[in-house]
């Protein structure tokens, strides 16, 4: 199911819900190996940021809240969390279904609570400028890469 969003005012976010996991998928989304991200539906809309628009451009932070990136929205789907396919998963860039599954229990089960029929907003996105705080860390995902560590 795709859902629209009224707002197409640009949301400033980061990924992960503390600083380390915030660097870590932003040097994913850096290096090419991330396009998509979830979320729990129940934290969108009203007191929390509005769902993702299609065509709708964002700035993801840092994890130290400097603005690193912008991405553009390709495309969103809300669907329950068992039923999330690995062709999405694989998309997150944080390893194999089973890791990514297991990461992504224990992230929503202390971020509010999981259930395996919780509903879930995925999107895919592209990257689509890297701003002067995500240069570094860019930089130091390409030495890392090039290093094997990455």
């Amino acid at each position: 199911m795709t859902m629209p969003n009224d707002s197409n005012q640009p949301i400033r976010f980061s990924f992960g819900d503390n600083p380390a996991l915030a660097d870590r998928l932003l040097a994913l989304v850096l290096a090419g190996k991330k396009d998509a991200t979830c979320g729990a539906l129940a934290h969108f809309g009203g007191g929390g940021e509005p769902l993702p628009q299609v065509g709708r451009r964002d700035i993801v932070l840092n994890g130290a809240g400097e603005e690193a990136c912008v991405i553009e929205t390709v495309s969103v789907e809300i669907m329950p969390f068992e039923a999330i396919p690995p062709t999405f998963t694989d998309r997150e860039g944080e390893g194999p279904y089973a890791e990514w599954r297991a990461g992504h229990e224990a992230y929503f089960a202390r971020n509010g609570g999981f259930s395996p029929d919780m509903e879930i907003v995925c999107e895919i996105f592209r990257l689509v400028e890297v701003l002067p705080a995500g240069r570094q860390l860019l930089a130091e995902t390409l030495l890392a890469s090039a290093d094997g560590t990455f």
